[in-house]
């Protein structure tokens, strides 16, 4: 029987991330293929992937910005990256609400996010009855580990307490490897590609659990 339902946060209880990162990409000028390149080659370079670090908590929001900004060259400010994103980060109020709706039903409720330290206050402001929802939240920049990392779900599930191993799990995120993961640990995996299908699978999964 499913008992727990782990959810993500962006792109699932938010509208798609792409949206946000495609206004960054008009108002700044920058191509996420520069991006991606830039951060390539300082992982490269470093050995660590400076979007994991940030994401575990390991470098400060300015730090990262800054490692980018001198790869990139001196005519490049990134300094509007989180007003932009937020101011493009709408609820997906379906998915709050239906999640609202399995905490009623009797289901325990974790949010698992990758997310940025200093980004937490603007999130959280997206989704303010966020702890009324759901009783764990676990965010990596606070907890040193990311999706897909094996660890940061068990940890998830640890918090969670009785009745949430991983077979009484099911997991949503719109990230394919996320999903992966979260499946190979022997949770059930919703990959989310719009709030109707997320939904009608959910739906699925806990009514052929019962």
């Amino acid at each position: 029987m499913i008992r727990a339902v782990i959810s993500d946060f962006g792109g699932v209880l938010t509208t798609p991330l792409i949206e946000s990162f495609l206004a960054y990409r008009e108002e700044s000028g920058v191509r996420f293929e520069e991006l991606g390149k830039a951060m390539m080659r300082i992982a490269e370079r470093d050995g660590e992937h400076p979007l994991f670090e940030l994401e575990k908590g390991r470098i400060t929001e300015a730090e990262f910005l800054a490692a980018i900004e001198a790869e990139l060259g001196e005519d490049v400010k990134l300094g509007s990256l989180r007003e932009t994103y937020f101011a493009h980060l709408q609820p997906n109020e379906p998915m709050i609400r239906y999640m609202r709706e399995l905490r009623d039903r009797g289901l325990r409720m974790a949010l698992l996010t990758n997310n940025v330290r200093e980004w937490e206050p603007h999130w959280r402001a997206k989704l303010p009855d966020i702890d009324e929802i759901f009783e764990v939240v676990v965010d990596s920049a606070f907890v040193g580990m990311r999706k897909p990392e094996p660890g940061i779900y068990q940890l998830t599930l640890e918090r969670l307490g009785d009745g949430a191993r991983p077979g009484q799990c099911v997991f949503v995120d719109d990230t394919e490897v996320n999903c992966e993961a979260a499946a190979a640990l022997g949770m059930r995996a919703v990959r989310f590609r719009d709030a109707d299908q997320a939904m009608a699978e959910l739906e699925g999964i806990l009514r052929g659990s019962e």
